[in-house]
């Protein structure tokens, strides 16, 4: 199976639970200033190879939060068109 299966399969059941209203709301959610001051701060010191190990965690975990957010987005946004298909 592959990775973008994986990825359709576990979040279908999510897509689902997804009202037109909450789809919109979830598709237009952005970082706040705060979070992408410090995702610049930590992406010039990865780029700079001078992060900490905990630095490295810290920007792995926004990492993987950031790609689990763009997918429920992009599912969001299927919702979305569906709705204005119907």
């Amino acid at each position: 199976m592959s990775p973008s299966a994986v990825v359709d399969e576990l979040f279908d059941p999510v897509s689902r639970c997804l009202t037109p209203d909450v789809a919109r709301r979830i598709a237009e959610l952005r970082a706040t200033p705060n979070v992408q001051h410090r995702m610049d701060e930590l992406a010039e010191k990865s780029s700079a190879g001078t992060l900490t190990p905990d630095e490295r965690t810290e920007l792995e975990a926004r990492v993987r939060t950031i790609n689990f957010i763009s997918v429920l987005q992009a599912k969001a946004r299927a919702v979305i068109a569906a709705e204005t298909l119907s």
